[in-house]
């Protein structure tokens, strides 16, 4: 990307930086085969300065997905396998008393990365997952009261199985609540399994990636995506969806602001990954799902958190 500060204005990139945000979207996607979507939303979800949880099965690419990100964007990359003895310190790290400095000294965990997968992250216990509540919210950590910077871009791609499979535990709300995005990535459609069971090993090609992007880059990148423009109308229209889901039928508990500050990121970023230098009210309704289905708290007899959203998106006109 360019240096000049004033090269990128709102919602534009230059011709160059463009082909190259460009063409990193069209190297994920030429890995996770058939997954255009789900890719443009990884992408918003990075831009945005938000965190990405994947819910799905094994085996369809959830990996493979933060891999291919991780390699095209040039950053750090740490993968941990969440288990059902897994401790805080494991992931944050540990104060080592050293003799040859009679003092104590922090050595990082894996936590210290720029892109980490936190892998299966529901296998682990509650008060591990809650480790990474500070990490995720204010990109540190305090150990033994001291604060320790997390490296820019803090990325976190973490991967759940579905809770009704054995031995995993259901996120706390507040831990649900610093993911920008839930999604599901889904089978893959035919013509794309095909590619997939008579192509390259996805490992293999992973292996062979450039990066398109740097760190800085996506630094630069996350800039100009809170520069696009919102509307006064358009900020109304977002408050008048939190408004509803506070008494739209079926709801428990409604979005928090904090929920409409999170849509309003998602679809500025949505905004610049289409070349526009402000927020549509179809950036909203495109991500309204992905942002509000998992903080919502449904009644116990209503119906599903996605069918609520799409009931709340039905309910509030655009004007």
């Amino acid at each position: 990307m360019t240096s000049d500060a004033h090269a990128i204005t709102p919602g534009t990139l230059q011709d160059n930086d463009r082909r190259r945000l460009d063409a990193a979207i069209a190297q994920v996607n030429s890995v996770l085969l058939g997954k255009h979507r789900e890719t443009e939303l990884a992408f918003a979800c990075l831009l945005a300065g938000g965190h990405l949880l994947i819910e799905d099965l094994p085996g369809l690419g959830k990996t493979t997905l933060a891999r291919a990100l991780s390699v095209t964007l040039g950053l750090d990359f740490q993968r941990m396998q969440f288990t059902s003895d897994l401790l805080p310190s494991d992931i944050i790290g540990v104060s080592v008393y050293e003799q040859a400095h009679s003092e104590f000294r922090f050595h990082p965990g894996p936590l210290f990365t720029q892109m980490l997968l936190a892998d299966e992250i529901n296998r682990a216990p509650p008060r591990t997952q809650s480790a990474l509540l500070e990490a995720m919210a204010e990109h540190q950590v305090t150990v033994d009261g001291i604060t320790h910077a997390l490296p820019q871009p803090f990325f976190v791609i973490a991967t759940q199985n579905p809770v009704d499979l054995s031995g995993t535990y259901p996120l706390p709300d507040s831990q649900l609540d610093r993911f920008l995005f839930r999604v599901s990535l889904g089978y893959p459609g035919q013509e794309a399994e095909r590619a997939l069971l008579s192509g390259v090993d996805r490992r293999a090609m992973i292996g062979d990636l450039m990066p398109v992007l740097s760190s800085e880059d996506v630094l630069e990148l996350r800039r100009a995506t809170g520069r696009i423009h919102a509307s006064e109308q358009l900020v109304a229209y977002v408050q008048a969806l939190m408004a509803e889901s506070r008494r739209h039928p079926g709801v428990a508990i409604g979005l928090s602001p904090r929920a409409g500050l999170a849509l309003l990121r998602a679809s500025r970023a949505r905004a610049l990954l289409a070349g526009r230098g402000h927020v549509l009210p179809d950036d909203v309704q495109a991500l309204f799902v992905e942002v509000a289905a998992h903080r919502l708290v449904p009644e116990p007899e209503s119906d599903q958190r996605e069918a609520l959203c799409a009931g709340i998106l039905q309910a509030v006109p655009v004007d």
